[in-house]
């Protein structure tokens, strides 16, 4: 274990030092969105979104999840990985389409003795929330005094993310200017992470770009065009969980989608590539990765960074079900940790169910684990890491703290925290 990875260590284990200033939070809040009360909002429905604790990293880590996720992105842009995905996906991931999809997430557990991919997620949440949350840090101690972002790093970090979009339309329409962006999300106002679709919303509209945000039953496909509340839809920021927009109260937008009517990001194609749980099955065989002309390299960082991972199938189910305690199972197209299941807290019921078809089985990888209180009553948490990247590109990194099988944001003390990179 190198001097670095022993730093952040000890500092996740033995400071408990409160980086979270509520009150600048509440201010950051009531001057980003002019709503004073979305502080009050934030802390009667979400009281556990963020923590006031951060969690230190060390740059080998990041390091490490950052070649990972270069090594990721090469292979799913080879011709023979496309085909293969694609070949099993909704027809609607064939549909082509300059856009990158914005805020890709590439959920690690990472610990002194090394990292592992969990998964990867389109349309990753809290991006926005993270840079809100980093106005609101105060140092803790002097370690960290010269870690905490300043403002003016984190202006260019939401410069950056109005930029991405900017370059979504550009990709796609580059002879017009993009002037409007719908945020959209089944029943928003109800959606757990409502208040950051208000952050958008604003830092949109400081960029001269008019915002809203939408239920897709709201959209309306007519005369070419996307149309809210009688105003055409240039970009739609997709915060849906029906990557394939299958259902009905989709087909407008599914179809101005499909008419290259609309902008929209992130898109079926990206889910279907990146985000699919099948996917990691595939990028942690070597025997597959070696047929699709992988270079050595190249599969050795993600023979390495990618926990083995199968398909759970008839032949192999009585396999994983006598090894389960080993594995964690997740179905196809799981999101949020929503049916997700520790081997060792299987019933026969949920394998039943398992066993059917649509899961994969993921070897366990131990999370970080941060403790947040000492004395005789410590209480630890465990935590993920998230990078949220865009066009291969780390954006900017956030942890999530927990109990419990999966991240839930209903632990206290738990939630969004702060990623500081030790020297």
């Amino acid at each position: 274990m190198n001097t670095s990875h022993i730093h952040a260590e000890n500092f996740n284990r033995e400071c408990f030092c409160i980086s979270l200033d509520e009150r600048a939070l509440a201010h950051s809040m009531a001057a980003d969105i002019g709503d004073a009360a979305l502080f009050d909002l934030v802390q009667d429905r979400l009281p556990s979104l963020f923590s006031a604790r951060p969690v230190v990293l060390s740059r080998a880590q990041v390091q490490g999840m950052s070649q990972l996720i270069a090594a990721l992105e090469s292979v799913v842009a080879l011709p023979a990985y496309r085909e293969e995905v694609l070949s099993r996906s909704d027809p609607i991931a064939r549909h082509p389409t300059r856009a990158q999809s914005v805020f890709m997430g590439y959920d690690f557990h990472v610990h002194a003795n090394g990292m592992g991919l969990i998964e990867v997620n389109t349309n990753a949440g809290g991006a926005l929330l993270n840079a809100l949350l980093a106005r609101a840090q105060r140092a803790c101690c002097a370690e960290i005094e010269t870690l905490v972002p300043t403002g003016a790093q984190v202006d260019a970090l939401e410069a950056a993310f109005v930029a991405m979009f900017q370059n979504e339309w550009q990709l796609c329409q580059p002879d017009r200017a993009l002037k409007t962006v719908a945020i959209v999300d089944a029943l928003p106002q109800q959606q757990y992470l409502y208040p950051e679709f208000l952050l958008f919303q604003s830092l949109f509209r400081r960029h001269g770009i008019q915002a809203v945000i939408a239920d897709p039953a709201q959209l309306l496909w007519r005369d070419g065009q996307l149309w809210f509340e009688g105003e055409a839809i240039d970009l739609v920021y997709n915060r849906l969980t029906d990557f394939a927009l299958t259902e009905p109260q989709h087909a407008h937008l599914r179809q101005a989608y499909l008419q290259d009517a609309v902008v929209l990001t992130p898109h079926p194609q990206a889910h279907a590539l990146l985000a699919d749980k099948r996917n990691l099955a595939l990028l942690c065989n070597a025997q597959t990765l070696q047929a699709m002309g992988v270079p050595e390299a190249t599969q050795a960082v993600l023979l390495a960074g990618i926990p083995h991972t199968e398909v759970v199938t008839p032949t192999n189910a009585e396999r994983f079900w006598v090894e389960r305690k080993k594995f964690f199972f997740k179905p196809f197209a799981g999101y949020g940790g929503k049916a997700a299941y520790r081997g060792d807290k299987l019933t026969h019921r949920v394998w039943d169910e398992i066993k059917a078809g649509g899961y994969i089985a993921q070897a366990w990888v131990a999370p970080g684990e941060r403790t947040i209180s000492g004395g005789d009553s410590a209480q630890v948490l465990k935590f993920d890491v998230r990078n949220y990247v865009y066009d291969g590109r780390v954006q900017s990194l956030a942890a999530r703290l927990y109990q419990g099988q999966t991240t839930n944001f209903r632990t206290p003390g738990g939630g969004f925290a702060p990623v500081y990179v030790s020297p």
